[in-house]
């Protein structure tokens, strides 16, 4: 191979890179290698949680880049963050599998159909997408529905979370038939609790177990 054809071929595959969406450098795979290695170091080294009322199995904790990450999948429009988030997930799942005795099915925290149509898409969802092909579970994308709009959970305080967030869900079309295999809820982010409960309590209401639930980010005291 000439040196020109190699030197335009180095160009060409530069400009052909991806740009890191955290921050715009070039990046073969989703992020750069500094920001996937700032990702990684949010990573919790035990993810199981004891929480009530279910247990809570979180792939890293909420602050610092990983903060970073899930609010710019969120809210400046970049839903291919949640695809790798949703791989680590599983792989951390699976390295850490808990024992039961039947494989539960992953049901995604819905988004108010208002709020889903501003943002075009459903990060719960696309975690989830990304966690049951790590995984091999089944999804249930329309397990439960959103019925009330809420406001924001950010910078309320845990009883005005657990009313905002009241009577919010109904159970959707996947759950149309009683069911014995219990569900795994999926979330972004888990920090007092409210938005769990409120959808464990709806299940609950209609005899489907719950297992626990999976989220990429929980808050972590003293951090």
């Amino acid at each position: 191979m000439g040196i020109w054809t190699l030197k335009f071929k180095n160009l060409l595959n530069f400009f052909l890179q991806s740009s890191c969406p955290i921050c715009q450098r070039p990046a073969s795979g989703e992020f750069c290698p500094s920001c996937t290695s700032q990702l990684h170091s949010c990573h919790l080294q035990n993810p199981t949680i004891c929480q009530q009322p279910l247990p809570v199995f979180a792939w890293g904790a909420y602050g610092g880049m990983l903060k970073r990450a899930i609010a710019l999948m969120k809210y400046e429009n970049h839903p291919e963050i949640a695809r790798p988030l949703g791989e680590w997930l599983g792989e951390a799942w699976m390295l850490n599998l808990p024992q039961i005795n039947c494989q539960p099915v992953v049901v995604p925290i819905p988004l108010h159909p208002h709020k889903l149509k501003q943002r075009g898409y459903n990060q719960a969802l696309l975690i989830a997408e990304s966690f049951c092909d790590t995984t091999n579970l089944k999804l249930k994308p329309n397990g439960l529905e959103r019925v009330r709009e809420t406001k924001a959970q950010y910078g309320l305080t845990v009883s005005e979370r657990q009313k905002n967030l009241a009577e919010a869900f109904y159970l959707g079309r996947d759950f149309r038939y009683p069911t014995d295999t219990p569900v795994l809820i999926i979330d972004d982010i888990y920090t007092t609790g409210a938005t769990a409960r409120s959808a464990v309590q709806l299940l609950h209401e209609h005899n489907v177990p719950v297992y626990g639930l999976v989220t990429v980010a929980t808050t972590i005291k003293g951090r």
